[in-house]
């Protein structure tokens, strides 16, 4: 054996000079080293969750090799479920949405389209709200165009009066022409119902669902749920559902519309968006300079046509 050990010794020469027998050495050093390159291990893992607190064995191991380890994924998950630090994933979903019903379908009204002003596209969604000994429900109808949140509703049951009373919400506030709007939703039970669809026939609204298994034709109201989660829902601890009511209801108006910026309209509120839509064709901040309002060219002109019809 020719190793060296830290005094530039052989490990026959140091085991001869200790009076050890070689089998005794490799005995300890088969015992003990692997925890001692466990336990150096385990501290750099812990540095890394600590920094990073939502991270899984995947980026953890990503993490270890940009400092130069090159480590078993298995043997990342060993030691970070003995130290208790694999995330607990969620439960994937409380279902929100039953399909399996005889109520009519309608088509999807809004595949490549882009609505070019408000009050053109509504979409709408439902999500579950968990406090902390039960589960309340959220519906919310959204301006596609601005992002904004234009009505919502929290309840303890997942009903249609749930829905149409988000959706009443968002027609007093917005009072939208009759037969220009298109709203939008999944094809849930809430959304398909006569109770619901009468209020939009009330109004001359038109209905449109999403494909079967297809979240991304209601891409916009998944996002706002998303958004909703992480930055509210998931940093609070909603005593019961006037906590929640409450807390969910002042993200939604003073922070998500008024103040949050969105990078699909170019980094502004929602509220600030539709002020500047509101203004004078010949004010610096009006759609005459659509692109700073994160639209296009051909979205700018749009509107400018539009106030120049009669």
């Amino acid at each position: 054996m020719q190793l060296e050990g830290k005094a530039g010794f052989s490990i026959l020469e140091a085991c001869d000079a200790a009076r050890v027998s070689r089998a005794g050495f490799y005995l300890h050093f088969d015992e003990h080293a692997p925890r001692q390159a466990d336990t150096e291990l385990r501290q750099q893992i812990q540095k890394i969750c600590l920094d990073n607190r939502c991270y899984g064995s995947r980026r953890v191991i990503v993490e270890l090799q940009k400092q130069g380890r090159l480590v078993n994924r298995k043997r990342v998950m060993r030691l970070m479920r003995a130290d208790n630090l694999l995330c607990l994933r969620k439960r994937r979903f409380v279902c929100t949405t039953d399909s399996r019903h005889t109520y009519a379908v309608y088509p999807n009204l809004t595949r490549d389209w882009k609505p070019d002003g408000i009050n053109q596209l509504w979409v709408a969604d439902i999500t579950y709200i968990r406090l902390r000994e039960a589960f309340v429900y959220l519906a919310i109808v959204l301006d596609a165009f601005s992002r904004r949140v234009v009505g919502w509703a929290l309840e303890d049951k997942i009903e249609a009066s749930l829905a149409v009373a988000a959706l009443r919400m968002a027609i007093a506030s917005r009072k939208p022409a009759f037969g220009s709007l298109v709203h939008h939703s999944d094809r849930g039970i809430q959304y398909a119902c006569g109770e619901y669809t009468d209020v939009l026939e009330e109004h001359g609204i038109l209905a449109s669902m999403s494909r079967v298994g297809n979240p991304y034709d209601n891409a916009k109201a998944e996002s706002f749920m998303k958004t909703l989660k992480q930055e509210e829902v998931d940093g609070s601890c909603y005593r019961n559902i006037h906590d929640a009511r409450l807390k969910i209801g002042t993200f939604v108006e003073d922070v998500y519309n008024a103040r949050r910026l969105h990078s699909a309209i170019g980094y502004r509120p929602p509220a600030e968006l539709e002020a500047a839509l509101s203004l004078p064709p010949d004010s610096p901040l009006s759609t005459r300079k659509g692109v700073l309002l994160g639209m296009g060219k051909s979205t700018a002109m749009n509107h400018e046509a539009r106030r120049a019809s009669p």
